[in-house]
């Protein structure tokens, strides 16, 4: 009998590892969660969407929330509901772990490799690139120059550091971090994918 699997995927911006997070969701037959899962942590606690989407792995949103006409959003409800930058976490956490409790899921950021930490059957996985691979892959999403790639991937990056080694007390891309660190422009995303679920099947035999 197959065991659930979760796989938790780290990634530098650009490096192609939501595209390679997609291709293990479809290998192991999982549930896939990205942009979803602010989605599923609106749901499950009320608040809207854009709280989660204005958080998202970027440290320090709040200083602008007053700025942030969503629906749903009022100063009364604000303090009411003890709303924090903490508090979405722990929401995004709760949302985290309910999903993975139900089956395989694999988890792009957002900590989850943290947050998970305790459940059985995890691997977690950093996908890094080189630079010019990395400029070149946001050069043809964003339709930009290849300097304002560069930038992009420069202040995407500290954000997404920042939000991580604050809420769990480690260090963003270290190996230590990780079971796995991959390098997406040595092989591909398609072949990248296929290395990491052959050695996870390596780590679980049940796989």
């Amino acid at each position: 009998m197959e065991q659930p699997v979760i796989i938790n995927v780290g990634r530098q911006l650009g490096a192609g590892g939501r595209a390679v997070a997609q291709l293990l969701a479809e290998e192991f037959n999982a549930r896939f969660f990205d942009k979803e899962l602010l989605t599923l942590a609106a749901k499950e606690s009320g608040f809207a969407p854009e709280f989660f989407e204005q958080n998202d792995e970027h440290k320090g949103f709040l200083r602008s929330l007053f700025h942030l006409h969503a629906p749903h959003v009022s100063d009364n409800s604000f303090y009411a509901n003890n709303f924090s930058q903490e508090g979405l976490f722990k929401i995004q956490s709760d949302a985290i772990r309910k999903a993975a409790s139900e089956g395989s899921c694999v988890f792009v950021g957002r900590c989850a490799d943290y947050v998970l930490r305790d459940f059985p059957h995890v691997f977690n996985v950093f996908v890094t690139a080189s630079m010019d691979f990395r400029i070149d892959h946001v050069v043809e999403r964003h339709q930009c120059s290849r300097e304002e790639a560069r930038k992009m991937i420069e202040k995407g990056e500290a954000d997404r550091a920042s939000y991580y080694n604050y809420y769990t007390g480690k260090k963003w891309g270290a190996s230590e971090s990780y079971h796995l660190c991959v390098d997406a422009s040595l092989l591909g995303i398609e072949s990248t994918a296929r290395f990491i679920a052959q050695f996870i099947r390596q780590c679980y035999p049940t796989r």
